[in-house]
């Protein structure tokens, strides 16, 4: 009876140590993954932008965890394209434990939460937020994407360099800072160059539907070309009432025109045609670009868009500092925005959306756009 109390004993000792085993490995695996979070527009209508962004993120975050190195939990909050909303969310992430942030998707929104961020000691790296009140004044807030001053004058730039046109019409959103801020370059880039802009009109929110007027004032000035820094909503409205009119000039846009081809109810044969300067190409043959594209139509049914591969840049681009600052998840979020700034100011780093990508202390990156065109409802290379 002794013996068979001494057995059933050590057995409870040797159980109650595998118990007690178990949560220090369950204690260790909760604080093996770097949390990331980022904030966007997952409703609304410019949903096609924040699922890309969190779509991208989430397969680099899949990948890189199944390697069995670093590890990410990530997590994507839905801010509607609205300031106010994007700060709420920042709470929601910050309250769980966020360490490294994606900022937010648009630009708006980012510029409030960049605040946030900078003030919390949160790195952040924005995988689409251009505008530059998002980095200005913020050592630890840092872009994927071309600032929207580059985005302008490289527009200006190609467009003279290709001498696409000669009569130049612009249309643009005066309550906007992603598109005003490329009107601004884009103008000043195109006197220094000598481009005759012939037409400038703008809208705002409330009167983003009837295009006429801006469209008969390019028409009636005789614009070859019309430049469109805006997203591809009111872009898409205005392919359509040209060609109601048979106003059919080139059409110049810019990064946020990329998912007017999936957008619901537009006919892509409006877009034929439509040129504009983005990082990423779907159709490029490297195998970094297949594999993705294969993956996200695997996983989402469509073809991503540059959202998507900037946010999927941003999570490696992360992999690759931490693993140089040899970063590891139990340190708190100010101590790896230090790390973080340190290495993304001195690293050179190759993803989808360019190669040998470069940041400066403002946080802007330095890589190569690309000319593309909407031919039979795909992006082509123009170069």
């Amino acid at each position: 009876m002794k013996h068979t109390t001494k057995k059933l004993l050590a057995f409870a000792m040797v159980l109650t140590m595998l118990m007690s085993l178990c949560s220090v490995f369950a204690l260790a695996d909760e604080g093996a993954a770097f949390k990331i979070g980022g904030t966007g527009p997952l409703t609304g209508g410019a949903a096609i932008y924040g699922n890309a962004a969190a779509n991208g993120a989430q397969i680099a975050v899949d990948e890189i965890n199944a390697e069995g190195g670093i590890q990410f939990d990530l997590r994507y909050e839905d801010d509607a394209h609205d300031a106010e909303k994007a700060v709420n969310a920042y709470n929601t992430l910050k309250d769980w434990g966020m360490q490294l942030s994606l900022g937010s998707v648009t630009s708006k929104p980012c510029e409030a939460t960049s605040a946030e961020t900078f003030a919390d000691r949160i790195f952040a790296l924005t995988p689409s937020a251009s505008s530059t009140a998002t980095t200005e004044g913020k050592d630890n807030q840092f872009q994927m994407c071309f600032m929207d001053p580059n985005q302008g004058s490289a527009s200006a730039q190609y467009i003279f360099d290709q001498s696409l046109g000669t009569k130049i019409a612009i249309i643009w959103k005066n309550d906007d800072v992603y598109s005003k801020g490329i009107r601004d370059t884009f103008v000043e880039k195109a006197e220094e160059l000598g481009l005759e802009i012939v037409s400038e009109t703008e809208f705002a929110d409330g009167n983003d539907q009837d295009f006429s007027v801006q469209i008969s004032d390019a028409q009636s000035n005789g614009a070859d070309l019309v430049f469109l820094p805006m997203y591809y909503q009111p872009a898409s409205l205005i392919l359509a009432q040209a060609a109601g009119v048979g106003y059919a000039p080139k059409w110049f846009g810019v990064d946020g025109m990329d998912g007017i081809l999936t957008m619901e109810g537009f006919d892509p044969a409006l877009a034929e045609g439509v040129m504009l300067l983005t990082p990423f190409n779907a159709d490029s043959e490297d195998e970094k670009t297949v594999a993705f594209v294969e993956k996200y139509q695997e996983l989402y049914g469509e073809i991503p868009n540059q959202f998507a591969a900037d946010a999927y840049d941003c999570v490696y681009a992360y992999k690759q500092a931490l693993e140089a600052a040899g970063a590891t998840p139990d340190m708190s979020a100010e101590e790896l925005c230090d790390a973080m700034i340190e290495q993304f100011t001195t690293m050179t780093f190759d993803g989808l959306t360019g190669e040998g990508m470069t940041w400066d202390a403002s946080g802007a990156v330095s890589k190569s756009p690309k000319g593309m065109v909407i031919q039979d409802g795909a992006y082509v290379g123009l170069d």
